[in-house]
């Protein structure tokens, strides 16, 4: 996917987000579940851990706090409190195709969520229905933050999927 040089903020934000996206796809891809929970010491992330992050995170951002939605699906009953980086560390008990669906299903119910969004009318100035640290934060604010997201992570995933079988031009 290319992304546009010249496009309108809207389309640069998702173009950015969707190149970040399917990036990470690609670092997993093909990689089985010894790879997905392969961690690269110190440093206790996996692959697998990574893929569940980000279902969470595009759930928390475009639905919980962007919509003002409750947590549904597999966040319904999770005990954050007695594992605050549960989705990392849970991962290792999913299947890879699980967490590949998962991702791809939160994916597409983000961008149907912003898509929403930007229905208002309001463009990327709509405000999201849940405050941020006591203040608004607006959907462009969320765009640049998953974009930000996803760049940090594929930047981990390069290098945990390069220790796994020598990766590097994914």
């Amino acid at each position: 996917m290319s992304i546009p040089t010249t496009a309108d903020e809207t389309t640069t934000l998702r173009a950015f987000l969707d190149h970040f996206r399917d990036t990470l796809r690609r670092q997993c891809a093909g990689v089985g579940a010894d790879g997905l929970a392969w961690t690269l010491p110190p440093a206790t992330m996996t692959l697998g851990g990574m893929l569940k992050h980000l279902t969470f995170v595009e759930q928390w951002w475009f639905s919980i706090v962007l919509h003002g939605d409750e947590p549904s699906g597999i966040w319904v009953d999770v005990d954050w409190e007695a594992d605050e980086d549960w989705d990392w560390h849970s991962a290792v008990d999913d299947s890879p195709d699980q967490l590949r669906t998962w991702l791809d299903e939160a994916i597409a119910t983000s961008d149907r969520l912003v898509d929403e969004a930007l229905a208002r009318g309001e463009g990327l100035d709509v405000l999201a229905a849940r405050e941020r640290r006591g203040g608004p934060v607006s959907l462009r604010w969320i765009l640049v933050h998953m974009v930000e997201e996803y760049a940090r992570h594929c930047g981990h995933a390069d290098l945990i999927r390069e220790s796994i079988d020598g990766a590097t031009d994914l």
